[in-house]
C-alpha cells in the first residue's frame, strides 16, 4: 500500500517549513500531494512546490483547482511542470476564494481532456487524477489515472464503497488528523465527514488522540487490502505521525 502524505504549502516567499515537513514524513511516505490555493488562500505554486519535493529525492504530485485558472493559465502550468519533470497532478474544483471570485472557464473534466491533448516532444504523458466522494462514481472520472476518496473517518464505510463501485484505477483512501479539539469541533458539523462523537470528546481531552485515531486508521485500511493506498492529511501533527507510523509501518 502506497502512503500519500499531504503537506502544507507556505503562505510566504519561505520553503524552510515545508521543507521541514517532507524531511519528517519521507520515511513514511511514497510521495506528496501539494494543494493548491488550499481553504480559498494564496499559497506558493503547487507545481513549484512538487518540484522542490523532487529536488529531495521523493515523488511530488502537483494539486491543480479550475477555480483559478482559465485555458491559457492552465496550458502555462503544464508547460511549467513537463519543464520542471513534475509528471502527476490531482485536479480538484477548489473551495471558495476568500477573496475574489471563480473563473468558471474550465472544469476538472476539462481539464482532464486538456491534459490528455497535451504532449511534449521527449517527455511521456502526464498522470492525472480526481477526487470521489462516497458515492456512485461518474463516467467521465473513471478515466482518471487514479481517485483520491473523501475524507471519512469511518473504516466500514470505506470499505462498503469499495465493495460497491466497479473501478479498474488506484483508489487512495482519504485520512485526515484532527489535530486539535478546536479543528474537531469546527469539523464535526460537516455531515460530509460523520466525525464520531466519540472522537470529537477524545481529542477534547487529549490532542495526541486525533493522532493515534489516524495512525490506527491508515494501518487498518492496509490490512483490509481494499485501497491501492492511503492519501493522508497530518495537518500541524505531522512529527507526531511519522514518528507513530514508521514504528507501525
Amino acid at each position: 500500500m502506497e502512503l500519500i502524505c499531504e503537506v502544507e504549502p507556505p503562505t510566504r516567499p519561505d520553503l524552510k517549513k515545508v521543507r521541514h515537513q517532507i524531511g519528517v514524513l519521507s520515511p513514511i511516505a511514497d510521495g506528496f500531494l501539494i494543494p493548491d490555493n488550499h481553504i480559498g488562500r494564496a499559497t506558493v505554486s503547487s507545481v513549484a512546490v512538487a518540484n522542490e519535493v523532487q529536488a529531495m529525492g521523493a515523488r511530488g504530485i502537483a494539486c491543480l483547482n479550475s477555480r483559478d485558472r482559465n485555458l491559457l493559465g492552465f496550458r502555462r502550468d503544464l508547460l511549467t511542470a513537463a519543464a520542471y519533470g513534475v509528471e502527476q497532478f490531482l485536479f480538484v474544483h477548489g473551495d471558495e476564494p476568500s477573496e475574489g471570485g471563480r473563473t468558471s472557464q474550465l472544469t476538472v473534466r476539462t481539464m482532464i481532456e486538456e491534459t490528455r491533448a497535451t504532449s511534449f516532444p521527449g517527455l511521456g504523458p502526464f498522470q492525472v487524477g480526481a477526487t470521489a466522494r462516497l458515492g456512485k462514481v461518474p463516467v467521465w472520472k473513471k478515466e482518471a489515472d487514479f481517485l483520491y476518496l473523501q475524507v471519512s473517518f469511518d473504516v466500514d464505510a470505506l470499505l462498503r464503497w469499495r465493495e460497491s463501485v466497479d473501478l479498474t484505477i488506484p483508489v487512495y483512501a482519504g485520512v485526515m488528523v484532527l489535530a486539535s479539539a478546536k479543528m474537531a469541533q469546527n469539523l464535526a458539523g460537516l455531515p460530509q465527514l460523520a466525525i464520531p462523537d466519540a472522537l470529537v470528546e477524545a481529542v477534547d481531552q487529549d490532542r495526541d488522540a486525533g493522532v493515534a485515531a489516524a495512525c490506527e486508521q491508515v494501518l487498518k485500511i492496509r490490512d483490509s487490502g481494499a485501497f491501492e493506498g492511503v492519501h493522508l492529511v497530518p495537518v500541524s501533527r505531522y512529527r507526531e505521525v511519522a514518528a507513530r507510523l514508521e514504528r507501525e509501518l
